[in-house]
């Protein structure tokens, strides 16, 4: 396992109102939810990154707005339309 540190200036933390462990948790999630909307990462990586299970990756990607899909709304007809017709 890696280990991850960097400075930080306590008025980060101040001004979003956490302690140091809520503000590791939450850059966590933050950052995995951005990688997997930007598909860099599958939604299995991001919410190992996360330290989260895939279901509790899946409710944190509602709470930022973010569709758990990463395909787009056509290609998911066009793959059920392919699959329609064996």
């Amino acid at each position: 396992m890696i280990h991850i540190a960097f400075d930080l200036h306590e008025g980060a933390l101040s001004s979003v109102r956490q302690d140091p462990t809520t503000f590791t948790s939450e850059l966590r999630i933050a950052a995995a939810v951005k990688w997997y909307e930007l598909q860099k990462i599958s939604q299995g990586r991001a919410a190992e990154i996360a330290g989260l299970s895939r279901a509790e990756f899946v409710d944190a990607l509602g709470r930022y707005g973010v569709l758990p899909f990463q395909q787009t709304a056509e290609e998911i007809i066009e793959d059920a339309n392919e699959a329609s017709r064996g």
